[in-house]
């Protein structure tokens, strides 16, 4: 695929999902939020991810808003907070995002932690009640290992659609790769550029040489490689624009396998700890 050629109806879709985001974790700036948002989707993005504790769900809202893109072909996701996770808070909290997205519904919800106010239990059940009301589409988890998505499967009779965790060259998820994809949840990728230190892996940048392309490209593509939708943070248009023409680099058996062999482990979010951290 060319960059000349890259256009939304290229971008590859999971049961509506686009493969590929815009993220906006840390992009606060209510005007440069808004901004950053109608850039991506006039330049083709349909997939924008924000959550409660980003603080920026109004300025998402304004720039797609402000966007010439259709709500119908944006798929709109966001998080409730752990200090939301009661079954009052999730439905309140989720009507309160609704308002600051100036949306009716949204394409997909998720429990950010499974922490805190978590309980599997009164949580998950609440999601569902808002599925039937149709205030939301897809029921998400974000930061569940292993043994949290056994215990949410067990609870809940709508399907787990997508699980988000911290996902890049250097934090490869083996493990929940394998899990999910035997059952059938989509992986969706955070920090996939290692924020900001893809620049700094050698083997990325040997590959980024080849391909004439970035670091950030190159880290996308593998990720993408993966069978994992990645939602990279950008504020700039030059970084949105880099980030979009991922879409159009194929890497080759010889570059995944270099990427796959990197012997360097960096998580980037709360180094060394699981999401029971937060209790």
């Amino acid at each position: 695929m060319s960059q000349d050629s890259l256009t939304p109806e290229s971008v590859a879709r999971v049961d509506g999902m686009p493969t590929f985001g815009l993220g906006t974790w840390q992009n606060e700036d209510p005007g440069e939020c808004a901004e950053s948002v109608r850039t991506a989707l006039e330049m083709g993005y349909r997939h924008v991810d924000t959550a409660q504790a980003y603080g920026n769900e109004s300025a998402v809202g304004d720039g797609i808003a402000a966007a010439d893109v259709p709500r119908e072909e944006i798929f709109l996701a966001t998080k409730v907070w752990i200090d939301h996770l009661d079954r009052d808070g999730v439905i309140e909290s989720t009507e309160e995002s609704l308002a600051k997205l100036g949306v009716d519904s949204l394409d997909l919800l998720y429990v950010h932690w499974p922490s805190r106010t978590y309980d599997a239990a009164e949580t998950l059940p609440a999601l569902e009640s808002l599925k039937e009301r149709g205030l939301i589409d897809r029921i998400g988890v974000s930061n569940f290992e292993p043994h949290h998505l056994d215990e949410a499967r067990d609870v809940l009779d709508e399907p787990i659609f997508a699980n988000q965790v911290e996902m890049h060259p250097l934090l490869r998820q083996e493990e929940l790769r394998e899990y999910t994809a035997e059952a059938d949840i989509e992986l969706v990728a955070y920090s996939p550029l290692i924020r900001g230190r893809v620049f700094d892996v050698p083997e990325l940048s040997e590959i980024a040489e080849k391909h004439e392309v970035s670091e950030a490209q190159v880290s996308l593509a593998w990720v993408r490689e993966k069978g994992v939708t990645a939602i990279p943070k950008a504020t700039s248009e030059a970084h949105i624009r880099d980030n979009w023409e991922s879409v159009a680099l194929d890497l080759d058996d010889e570059d995944v396998a270099a990427i796959d062999a990197i012997d360097r482990t960096d998580r980037q979010i709360n180094p060394g700890f699981g999401p029971d951290a937060w209790d």
